[in-house]
């Protein structure tokens, strides 16, 4: 397991990603119409703002004034108050409020991709994201099955790592913007 990701400029946000799964499907959550940095950073706004960030904490708290508190945690903060709410009752219900058992629990990639297909809010993208942090950055083998051929998060392992990803992402998309891919 690593001891941090450099998804953020904050070391304590790093190290709480690498260190709490709940914290990681969090940001993985998040990480939509805002930057890897803003959406990563989320999970240590919350905890910093609720106490824990814990799936029971989560399901029970009212998480949208967190959203909303300055700076503010998401561009959507009521949508996604509601998307980590439904998160954290999913994990609470389904894996006794132990988030790693989403991976852990999982025997082989379809399996892995039907827990992580299940948790609101993650689609094909996700599936392709998470898959990749967990087999490149977490040694987890039934996460091997689906890394995608292209780059993701899971290979970024620096901060100058995540700068080359963001750059390589904006020119993919561009390419599919215009047809050339």
């Amino acid at each position: 397991m690593p001891d941090r990701l450099y998804f953020t400029e904050s070391d304590e946000a790093n190290a709480l990603i690498a260190s709490d799964p709940m914290a990681l499907l969090v940001g993985l959550a998040l990480d939509q119409q805002v930057t890897v940095q803003q959406a990563f950073l989320g999970p240590l706004r919350l905890r910093e703002r609720l106490g824990a960030i814990d799936a029971d904490t989560l399901a029970t708290a009212e998480l949208e004034p967190a959203f909303r508190e300055k700076p503010a945690i998401h561009r959507y903060p009521a949508k996604m108050a509601e998307r980590v709410h439904d998160l954290a009752v999913h994990v609470r219900d389904n894996y006794d409020g132990d988030a790693a058992l989403v991976w852990a629990g999982a025997p082989d990639a379809e399996v892995l991709r039907a827990h992580i297909e299940a948790l609101p809010g993650f689609g094909e993208v996700k599936v392709k994201t998470l898959g990749s942090m967990l087999a490149k950055r977490f040694g987890v083998v039934a996460a091997e099955g689906l890394v995608p051929w292209h780059p993701t998060l899971g290979d970024v392992d620096s901060p100058q790592a995540l700068l080359d990803y963001q750059a390589a992402k904006r020119v993919h998309k561009l390419e599919w913007k215009t047809g050339k891919r």
